[in-house]
């Protein structure tokens, strides 16, 4: 059989125009399905180690992939205004049954999602500083490795958060923030993140925002009247600080009721598996809030992608099909081209059975080939597909 083989390769190198062209139609043809398969394998792995490492996630009711998604990934929702407030944390720290973490999403800096979360979510992630600190006071930014390395920017540089609007000047402007520290990277979401505190997103949100003291002498100019009950009310000169600086950073304040500040989720950690059941229990008939294992969302949401592989499935098994009939055309082709060649292989001692085997070698050479070189295409591709990038 090594001797078959060999007459069989010296024959395919000599003709190589014919065997290229052959060995590529086998690959391009094996190259999608394979591709996808490596993918959704990849994407699977990815899903489901994310959520197993994310026990417990709280939010607004609706729908369950959105806020799963949302929070494990920072996508964007359809309708942002939908959340929970801090007075939904502070009921949740209440029953003391583990750590909460409070997710504020939905606004970037240079295209790159703006997370406002606490210590907590960098202890629970187990994201590891490359350089500088972690957020220590309102303005301070951590980086993801990627958004660094894109950006260019280290601890001591400034990042600006983005516009909401480009034509409503009443919108929140953008804020300057004091970038303190980089993350290693960490192969997830949160390498493509930014992170601050909750009060700095709520101070990008536009919920808190810092001026000048209008007690002082100096801006009474800019005083328009007092009420009844004291308070100060400013006019149109009066300009928000959208940079905050340790001159500045005690003028910082919020308006409104502190428990009604938006929150987009929040992470629960249970200390272990009797208070996560009785956690489950305490939201299960909640009818403001869902309380979601998000490893059972992404089983469900990958049995959707699974079915719809399924369908995909079959229409290449139908491009199989057609391209193994092409193949046997070619060879049959082949096999009366090469007549002279069989007789002269004859003449020589060749039995049929080595002559069938001449031919069936040459096939699978040929598979063997086109299936090597479309794996190595599909796992370059795969390679340059990013992870995070399945649900932006």
């Amino acid at each position: 059989m090594t001797q078959v083989f060999r007459l069989t390769w010296r024959y395919l190198a000599f003709h190589k125009l014919r065997s290229v062209i052959l060995v590529t139609c086998l690959a391009l043809t094996f190259l999608l399905p394979a591709y996808l398969h490596l993918l959704i394998s990849q994407y699977e792995t990815n899903l489901t180690e994310r959520a197993r490492q994310t026990p417990l996630v709280l939010g607004p009711r609706g729908n369950p992939f959105d806020l799963v998604l949302r929070t494990l990934y920072f996508t964007r929702t359809k309708d942002e205004t939908v959340t929970i407030s801090l007075a939904d944390q502070q009921e949740a720290e209440s029953h003391r049954r583990g750590t909460v973490i409070p997710m504020h999403l939905g606004y970037t800096a240079r295209d790159f999602p703006v997370v406002g979360t606490s210590l907590e979510y960098i202890e629970h992630r187990q994201l590891q500083l490359a350089h500088g600190t972690l957020p220590l006071v309102l303005g301070d930014a951590v980086l993801g490795s990627d958004v660094a390395q894109r950006l260019g920017l280290m601890p001591g540089d400034h990042v600006l958060t983005d516009q909401t609007s480009l034509y409503n000047i009443a919108a929140e402007q953008p804020l300057k923030l004091q970038v303190v520290g980089v993350l290693s990277p960490s192969h997830t979401p949160d390498d493509g993140a930014v992170f601050v505190d909750t009060k700095t997103a709520w101070v990008i949100a536009g919920l808190g925002h810092g001026h000048d003291d209008l007690e002082k002498p100096e801006n009474q100019g800019q005083l328009l009247k007092r009420d009844a009950d004291g308070s100060l009310v400013g006019s149109a000169a009066v300009a928000p600080y959208r940079e905050i600086t340790a001159e500045n950073l005690a003028s910082f304040h919020f308006h409104g009721e502190p428990n009604a500040l938006p929150l987009s989720s929040l992470i629960l950690v249970p200390d272990d598996a009797k208070n996560r059941t009785i956690l489950k229990g305490h939201y299960q008939l909640s009818e403001t809030v869902q309380l979601l294992p998000p490893a059972e969302v992404v089983d469900d949401l990958l049995a959707i992608v699974f079915k719809v592989k399924r369908f995909f499935d079959a229409s290449f098994t139908l491009v199989l099909l057609t391209t193994a009939l092409f193949l046997v055309l070619v060879m049959v082709l082949t096999w009366k081209l090469r007549q002279r060649e069989r007789e002269t292989l004859t003449r020589i001692g060749c039995g049929r059975g080595t002559i069938a085997w001449l031919q069936i070698s040459e096939l699978l050479l040929l598979l063997a080939f086109g299936l090597v070189l479309a794996f190595l295409l599909a796992y370059l591709l795969v390679s340059l597909t990013e992870p995070q990038t399945l649900f932006s």
